[in-house]
């Protein structure tokens, strides 16, 4: 905690204003798998350390001298599997001082919908994340590889029913995401576009689709 309190008042020194605080991953999975993992503080406690230094404090309560002012955002998965302990989370985040949400990729109106419902009692604006899927075989990765993700089998479905044809899987992936953000940009904050294999055109091509309905907009 004292060297990640370090980098970020550093951080803060050399300009940086945005903050993301997420746990991470446990080292055997990254580039050092021999290193040691520490794990003073998960998300919330990172999010309750930097809160604190937006007050002029460390974590432990000792004066900074100037705050910092730090824009703190944190994680939120829509789709997770245990719903009550995903709000308390975001609830314990938001109580310590974040300010935006940003969620997992989501397909499903209906799921979104619930959880919505379940965290309007929570201070704390919410950015939608939409990945467009490039094929059938990206669909399953996400859905079967990557923890915390769901794609919903009619989505899959659909993506499948492409085939072989990348133009036309592509465009089905962009059709999918189009649809559902028109569905709930109403009740959200914004949203953030993750296109993937560094295809940014098709960012591009979504924002073009979307009416103006509120919804902050950026694509990178």
């Amino acid at each position: 905690m004292v060297g990640l309190q370090s980098e970020v008042l550093g951080a803060h020194a050399m300009g940086v204003r945005n903050i993301l605080a997420v746990t991470g991953d446990p080292t055997h999975i990254g580039d050092f798998p021999g290193a040691t993992s520490v794990y003073d503080v998960d998300s919330v406690g990172l999010v309750r350390a930097l809160g604190r230094m937006n007050h002029g404090q460390d974590l432990m309560g000792n004066p900074l001298g100037d705050p910092t002012s730090f824009c703190i955002a944190c994680a939120v998965n829509p789709a997770a599997d245990d719903m009550e302990r995903e709000v308390d989370r975001l609830a314990a985040k938001a109580a310590e001082g974040a300010h935006v949400a940003f969620s997992q990729p989501v397909f499903d109106v209906e799921l979104l919908e619930r959880f919505l419902d379940r965290t309007a009692h929570i201070d704390i604006r919410f950015m939608l994340g939409i990945i467009p899927l490039r094929s059938i075989r990206h669909a399953e990765f996400l859905h079967y590889e990557v923890p915390g993700m769901m794609i919903p089998a009619w989505v899959r479905e659909r993506m499948g029913a492409a085939g072989a044809d990348a133009k036309q899987a592509s465009q089905i992936g962009v059709d999918i995401a189009v649809s559902f953000l028109k569905q709930v940009t109403s009740r959200i904050n914004g949203v953030y576009l993750m296109p993937p294999f560094k295809k940014y055109d098709v960012a591009v091509t979504i924002l073009q689709q979307i009416q103006p309905n509120g919804v902050q907009r950026a694509a990178g």
